[in-house]
């Protein structure tokens, strides 16, 4: 099975986060994403290894991008809950992701991003998976 299919659920949760802010921003571009999933795999990295995450210089929407981005891998990670706006009470959580598997994850989506770029230019990615998130 291949890699997209095991880990389906967490990759669009992540890409929801990812076109939730393209929406509300539409000037955000595949470089923007690429250097915040770039970010967060360094910063998950120095956590494996029992380091200080590296210090983030990021403009406002890479920001915003950011902390949009690394609290739905908490929230696949177990460390956060979400909030229901409609009950005020917390989601059920899914099945937990281990901090490998939220790396994969987030190589996987800056590999896309760097096709996607390729073919369809500054903003490929962001156009592209616009299109199959709700």
């Amino acid at each position: 099975m291949a890699f997209e299919d095991d880990y389906l659920d967490a990759l669009q949760n992540i890409e929801a986060a990812i076109v939730g802010v393209y929406r509300t921003r539409p000037e955000l571009v595949d470089y923007d994403v690429d250097v915040v999933l770039a970010a967060l795999v360094k910063g998950y990295q120095a956590e494996q290894r029992q380091r200080e995450k590296p210090a983030l210089r990021l403009t406002e929407l890479r920001q915003e991008l950011y902390d949009a981005v690394g609290a739905m891998c908490e929230w696949r990670l177990g460390r956060t809950e979400f909030i229901d706006p409609k009950t005020d009470q917390p989601m059920p959580g899914p099945p937990q992701l281990t901090i490998d598997e939220i790396l994969a994850c987030l190589k996987r989506i800056r590999t896309s991003v760097k096709r996607w770029t390729k073919d369809g230019g500054r903003q490929g990615y962001l156009t592209f998976i616009d299109k199959f998130i709700v």
